[in-house]
């Protein structure tokens, strides 16, 4: 089976890693990229639609039938931001979302990304990670086909890539040391988009997806 895809964050770094892979992928028949403003890029399995405001998804209604998984990477730093601001765009952000592919296509794989040191309690010290803990246990409780939260660590860009983060370019020095040190604390964007490929075409046993999870199912070592 080949799958059909719904990517947000194309425009982001992660997002544009993730679809990358998937435009690459054998397994992959169609991408439909969602996003606040354009990807400029096209290829054959690409389908793009622009969502100016994600809280306001009526565009979308009726796009997402008959797609076989979702693949949300879209993301914001909590730093400079206060909370009320950060929980209104990680959890009702992306639940908005959720709820809106579901209306469309009950019968869906929805893959979170997440990130490491996600407090799934949701009573820890660390505010952006009880935002994103609450965000992976509530997205749980919605009657997907299937429902898993990725939580890659550091992530080594793909090279060629537009969207890579400045920080990477300056710093990309330091990974092989990072890997060295910490083998399950860093993972390729390659990685990660085979790891969900794999995850919405085969399902597996652990709804929480971390490093070595990832690498696993990247069939990488």
């Amino acid at each position: 089976m080949k799958l059909k895809i719904i990517l947000t964050g194309a425009t982001g770094m992660v997002g544009e890693g993730v679809l990358h892979e998937c435009l690459l992928s054998e397994e992959v028949e169609k991408v439909l990229i969602v996003n606040r403003r354009p990807f400029h890029s096209q290829h054959p399995k690409l389908e793009e639609l622009i969502v100016p405001d994600f809280f306001n998804l009526q565009s979308l209604k009726g796009k997402a039938s008959g797609y076989d998984a979702a693949f949300f990477c879209l993301g914001v730093s909590s730093v400079g931001m206060n909370k009320d601001e950060y929980y209104k765009k990680t959890y009702d952000l992306t639940m908005n979302f959720a709820k809106a592919v579901l209306d469309d296509t009950p019968n869906l794989v929805f893959c979170y990304i997440s990130g490491a040191g996600t407090d799934s309690s949701e009573k820890g010290r660390i505010a952006w990670a009880r935002v994103k803990g609450k965000t992976e246990n509530d997205l749980s409780k919605l009657p997907f086909r299937g429902e898993y939260n990725f939580r890659p660590g550091g992530l080594e860009p793909t090279k060629g890539l537009k969207n890579t983060l400045g920080i990477y370019k300056w710093l990309g020095w330091i990974i092989p040391l990072v890997r060295l040190v910490n083998p399950n604390g860093i993972t390729t964007l390659r990685e990660l988009g085979l790891a969900m490929i794999r995850v919405a075409r085969d399902g597996y046993p652990n709804k929480i997806i971390e490093v070595r999870d990832i690498k696993k199912l990247a069939g990488s070592k």
